[in-house]
């Protein structure tokens, strides 16, 4: 079976409030894009994925008068996808939801959020965490703009179960910043949220692993080993806290791992970002699907869909000329027998 993560930019701005595709010519959320173009780059990727399971990020919005069911599930039937039932959880006010799309012949799912609301240890991602960021032994408190999406999937042949975690971690980015100081102290702050953010999540990996569930971890962490200087501040990434440290039942992801054990040489990457200041492209590894030792065990496939580095991507033009258009993001899928 395949199981991916894609994250779709401004996927919301291809839809109308009744969830029609927006199928014209107007300038679509991506630089130079119209909403046509990227609707059909959008689908032509997800039609050559063939997953059983995509968790989106930005995917289309929930809101009293957007649906994200509906959004996604029209699309998919527009492309004939497999991959054609959609699943929320806590909607969010960014115009950036977290949804599981999956093909209900080969799983049931549902929305199963653990913890409980105000907990102390690892509390429902759509609460609040305690956690001192500054030392100053007060705890500030912590939420998530965009809370991850804890989802029960089910084969339905086989009956087993296992639990997916959808992530869209805060970006580190200093936006709104007024000048080199302001930049730094925005940098730091939202390293530490970014951080809070990912010791939040370790905690509920903690819990499955400890109850000896099969896990998966995927979708944006904006955040990886070696991406900025920031990171020297603070001793480590923040996927490196949700992969696990020292004597913690580890997660395992290759292209992070990669990293953390190559320090020089080429690096994967999974989003390419255009800096117009530079006139140039910025490529990251931003993007992972970590899965617990259970499922490591079973020879699981990854694979990032690059339209450069990926040589079938490569070497199809339409489907290396759709990544491209679809987003700025490229899906990253794992293949496995459960």
């Amino acid at each position: 079976m395949r199981i991916a993560t894609y994250n779709v930019e401004w996927f919301n701005s291809l839809f109308d409030d009744e969830g029609r595709p927006l199928i014209d010519e107007q300038w679509s959320g991506r630089r130079d894009v119209t909403r046509r173009a990227q609707l059909k780059a959008a689908g032509i990727v997800f039609k050559v994925l063939d997953a059983d399971a995509v968790m989106v990020i930005e995917a289309p919005d929930q809101n009293r008068r957007r649906d994200t069911r509906i959004a996604l599930e029209g699309f998919a039937e527009m492309f004939d996808l497999r991959a054609r039932k959609a699943l929320i959880g806590f909607a969010n006010d960014t115009q950036q939801e977290i949804a599981l799309l999956y093909d209900p012949d080969v799983f049931s799912a549902r929305h199963d959020p653990q913890g409980d609301v105000g907990g102390i240890i690892a509390p429902r991602f759509d609460s609040t965490f305690q956690l001192d960021l500054d030392t100053d032994a007060s705890p500030e408190p912590i939420v998530f703009s965009k809370p991850p999406l804890e989802v029960e999937l089910t084969h339905r042949e086989s009956g087993t179960p296992m639990r997916l975690i959808g992530v869209h971690v805060k970006s580190k980015a200093p936006h709104g910043a007024q000048g080199p100081s302001d930049v730094m102290r925005l940098a730091i702050e939202n390293r530490r949220k970014q951080m809070a953010q990912c010791i939040w999540i370790r905690q509920r990996v903690d819990e499955h692993l400890q109850a000896g569930d099969p896990l998966i971890v995927l979708g944006d962490f904006n955040d990886g080993p070696g991406l900025d200087d920031y990171e020297k501040l603070f001793g480590r990434s923040g996927v490196e806290i949700v992969m696990g440290e020292e004597d913690a039942i580890c997660m395992y992801d290759p292209h992070a791992r990669m990293i953390l054990t190559h320090k020089s040489g080429a690096r994967p990457a999974t989003s390419r970002f255009y800096i117009a200041k530079e006139r140039r492209y910025l490529q990251a590894l931003l993007d992972y699907i970590m899965v617990s030792p259970d499922l490591a065990a079973k020879s699981p496939h990854w694979r990032i869909w690059h339209p450069f580095d990926d040589p079938e991507c490569y070497g199809a033009p339409e489907l290396r000329e759709a990544l491209l258009t679809a987003s700025d993001h490229f899906p990253v899928s794992i293949d496995f027998d459960l």
